[in-house]
């Protein structure tokens, strides 16, 4: 019953044969001028029905951290939600590399809105000795497992771009929240007006793959240098190259991520009917957010099951926990099968 993480997952198995596969070729040309690496430049262009820059890395934190190094000068400054994981879980990577401040903005359940986005930036300091606005990084789903509908998104981005700030989508979970919308990539992306995503992989079946994807095709050189210092050119790019190829082939990272909110509708409707466990609210991703008491879970942590407590600092008073109860994060993942959830819910039933 392993819902700490779906990072705690393995790798789907064509992922897994697609590497040995690459492996087995023999030598190819280094750090992504390999066929596979062009395939894969192509097929995302085609996904996103749009000229792109592609660049790979191992980790999410890099491609955040890339991106807004990409996106602002040195003396910019990033607005983001205040619990985003780019704001508090990046240990400084994006201040590291692109030399930017984070301002954190509040948002109920960790979204942000046009309006309150629109009534911050015209209150926010100007001027040489406060740096200069740049951009508007987003997660989707969020740190509360909520997705920005293309709607939302669009008014966000609407915002932005009349205060000239660029807006990054941080997708480690891309994939759940477009399984969810039901739109295509184009329109929770660059169609309402995101300029670079961070498209993840890792979380979603790979072993280690996460894709800056630029809608300014311009940005590629700048990225491709910025990559080289960071330390993320790999190689032997093409074994990289590979796992997201065979991720999206035939659609497995759409498969995998309706699969990953499927059980996570399972799990909640678990939750909802538990005598000691309050679900927070529907999830939207994969994440399944309860209330409980401390003693409840330790009780369901000591039959084996795995799960987090999470922050409620950006919760309204109609989401607070009782007294006595605290947060607690569910996330399931590709590889998460019914008897899992069956097993968790009869264990919930006590």
């Amino acid at each position: 019953m392993i819902f700490a993480s779906d990072n705690w997952a393995g790798a789907i198995p064509a992922v897994l044969d697609a590497v040995a596969a690459i492996g087995r070729e023999g030598p190819a040309a280094a750090y992504g001028n390999d066929s596979t690496t062009a395939r894969l430049e192509a097929r995302l262009a085609e996904l996103f029905e749009h000229e792109v820059a592609v660049l790979l890395v191992t980790t999410g934190t890099a491609a955040n951290a890339l991106a807004i190094a990409a996106l602002a000068p040195p003396w910019g400054a990033v607005l983001a939600h205040e619990e985003a994981h780019l704001a508090i879980d990046e240990c400084g990577a994006p201040e590291f590399f692109a030399g930017t401040r984070t301002l954190r903005l509040p948002g109920q359940r960790g979204k942000l809105d046009a309006e309150g986005l629109a009534a911050r930036l015209a209150e926010i300091p100007r001027g040489l000795h406060h740096g200069e606005l740049s951009v508007l990084s987003l997660t989707s789903p969020n740190e509360y497992g909520l997705v920005y509908a293309p709607g939302e998104l669009a008014a966000l981005c609407d915002v932005a771009k009349a205060h000239r700030l660029a807006v990054h989508l941080d997708g480690a979970r891309f994939g759940n929240a477009v399984a969810r919308l039901g739109c295509t990539p184009a329109e929770a992306t660059w169609k309402a007006g995101v300029d670079v995503l961070s498209f993840g992989g890792t979380k979603g079946g790979c072993l280690m793959a996460e894709a800056i994807v630029a809608f300014d095709p311009a940005l590629k050189e700048k990225l491709a240098f910025l990559r080289k210092r960071s330390g993320q050119l790999v190689s032997k790019q093409r074994l990289i190259s590979a796992q997201f190829e065979a991720w999206l082939t035939d659609d497995r990272w759409l498969s995998a991520a309706a699969h990953a909110n499927a059980m996570a509708d399972r799990l909640a409707t678990a939750i909802a009917a538990a005598p000691r466990a309050r679900l927070a609210w529907r999830p939207q991703a994969n994440e399944v957010f309860a209330f409980m008491t401390a003693a409840e879970a330790e009780r369901l942590q000591a039959a084996g099951a795995r799960f987090y407590d999470w922050s409620v600092a950006a919760l309204g008073p109609e989401d607070r926990p009782e007294p006595g109860e605290k947060l607690w994060r569910f996330v399931t993942s590709f590889a998460t099968t019914e008897m899992e959830v069956a097993a968790f819910a009869k264990l919930l039933r006590g």
